[in-house]
């Protein structure tokens, strides 16, 4: 397993986030992350990377796993006067990285092929703030593959960017899928259905499954409304009890 979540709970104060979740996340593993608005998603996101501090339970990450993460598009500060290359090029920061440290021409021909591998060279030298959501979006992604990452943590990749530029990331996750490990908090599940290996619904607590493509096929059809009206509008997957699973084929 490259992650292992055990009895994790997360408070803000007095508010309960998330109480009591299990989760493990399997090597080359595509995890949909789903749930209401205000039920945990992002929090469980952040803890998992370090971002927030369990306040009870723990998470276990196998040793030597290399983590990155891309968080919601709101989240990053726009108006931040830098360009594109630069914000790719902070995915290779250490944390105890000195000031003035000089860029090494290796990381510069690291950060170009992940720009023309994203579609998003010609704009190396682009003011992020003049970039479309869809643009900022890729910029985010070539940043949390700095430093070649073992799982990569997505918050929302996909939310305010047009139909085109969405598929085109789905599909660069499910080539990445091929050697990494992806976990991504997502509204929107049915597109992303066709590359799931396995989806989480956190709402406070969690229900967790794996699923086979005649399964999942199936329970898109059956119990869409279900779901709907249990968990939130328009999220086409079968909510499993507590604990239930479907072994992956």
């Amino acid at each position: 397993m490259d992650v292992v979540v055990k009895d994790l709970c997360v408070h803000y104060g007095k508010v309960n986030a998330l109480h009591k979740v299990n989760l493990a996340i399997e090597n080359k593993e595509f995890l949909g992350v789903i749930g209401p608005n205000g039920g945990g998603k992002s929090t469980l996101l952040k803890t998992i990377v370090g971002l927030i501090e369990p306040t009870n339970g723990s998470i276990e990450i196998k040793e030597g796993l290399r983590l990155g993460y891309v968080p919601q598009f709101t989240s990053f500060e726009k108006s931040f006067p830098t360009t594109v290359e630069d914000v790719v090029l902070m995915g290779e920061a250490k944390k105890q990285q000195r000031w003035f440290y000089r860029t090494h021409e290796s990381s510069y021909k690291k950060s170009e092929e992940l720009m023309r591998f994203l579609n998003i060279y010609d704009l190396r030298h682009r003011q992020i703030g003049q970039l479309s959501g869809g643009q900022m979006q890729k910029v985010l992604i070539a940043r949390a593959l700095m430093n070649d990452p073992d799982l990569i943590a997505m918050d929302e990749p996909t939310a305010s960017i047009d139909a085109q530029t969405k598929m085109e990331i789905y599909n660069l996750l499910h080539e990445l899928n091929e050697e990494k490990t992806i976990v991504i908090v997502s509204h929107e599940v049915e597109s992303l259905m066709p590359y799931l290996d396995s989806v989480f619904c956190v709402n406070t607590t969690a229900h967790y499954y794996h699923r086979d493509e005649t399964h999942l096929a199936k329970h898109l059809t059956d119990d869409m409304q279900n779901l709907h009206d249990e968990l939130y509008p328009g999220c086409p997957v079968k909510i499993f009890k507590e604990h239930e699973t479907v072994e992956k084929s």
